[in-house]
């Protein structure tokens, strides 16, 4: 009993502190720039007024809550490409030293390129500003997923494959029985640090390509004689976004590494 309240207190206690240092320090941050940056209270007041029609969708004005679901839908767009393009090719490399000593050079050259600098390319190929942010996005997911999809294949002891060779599995059989169940737990970690990194890249990718979006609302905020506390809490939101995709991963994560 007293281990299971631990377990659901101390989360809730780190979690309140942790929430009372930001607001402490951003209260402080208000005052020296003498309200210049919103305090947490007056920020809290235009939140509820941001939410008071979170999904009006007129042709000249959108909610808040519209243009989060039109950020979200371009990243679960780009995340679902880019991990069906990432996996396969993950479980290739990883069972192939061949295939690896190929890609590997090539993956190691287009890794670092800033997400920033797709979307020209992107805008390019598309001509649709939208298609080029979704483009950005799926470029982007592809290494995380990739790279660590190709190390939990690579890292199945050679235990797992002489039971498959024992056994005369077939391809598919010892994909589907030994490659994917050991490699499950690595598949998750990439798609977690992906869709991480998709939801930081669409703010990005929206403040250049306009139209709707979270991204674009801090772009007209900021930069079109705005509303600073509009600004933070588009920023509120975005992180409790991430912050939701982050435990809703994880617990996946946890998940497949307990049936693993």
């Amino acid at each position: 009993m007293k281990n299971t309240v631990n377990t659901i207190l101390l989360p809730v206690a780190y979690f309140v502190a942790g929430m009372s240092i930001l607001l402490f320090g951003w209260t402080i941050v208000s005052a020296v720039t003498h309200n210049e940056v919103p305090s947490p209270s007056d920020t809290w007041i235009v939140f509820k007024e941001v939410f008071q029609s979170p999904f009006k969708n007129d042709a000249d004005t959108k909610g808040i809550g519209t243009k989060l679901l039109s950020s979200l839908g371009r990243v679960g767009i780009g995340f679902t490409i880019g991990s069906l393009i990432a996996i396969p090719l993950g479980l290739l490399l990883g069972s192939s030293k061949i295939m690896m000593n190929i890609f590997n050079p090539v993956i190691q050259i287009l890794r670092p390129v800033s997400p920033l600098a797709w979307f020209p390319l992107g805008l390019a190929i598309f001509k649709d500003s939208p298609q080029a942010s979704i483009f950005m996005i799926i470029i982007c997911c592809l290494w995380p997923t990739l790279i660590n999809t190709s190390f939990g294949v690579a890292s199945i002891p050679q235990d797992h494959k002489n039971v498959g060779k024992a056994f005369g599995f077939s391809t598919f059989k010892y994909i589907t029985k030994i490659m994917l169940p050991y490699s499950l737990p690595h598949i998750f970690t990439g798609l977690k640090l992906s869709i991480g990194i998709a939801w930081m890249v669409i703010v990005a990718g929206e403040m250049l390509s306009g139209g709707s979006g979270l991204g674009n609302f801090v772009w007209e905020e900021g930069f079109n004689g705005g509303s600073i506390a509009k600004i933070l809490v588009a920023i509120v939101i975005i992180g409790i976004v991430g912050l939701i995709l982050d435990k809703i991963f994880t617990a996946l994560q946890k998940k497949v590494s307990f049936a693993a």
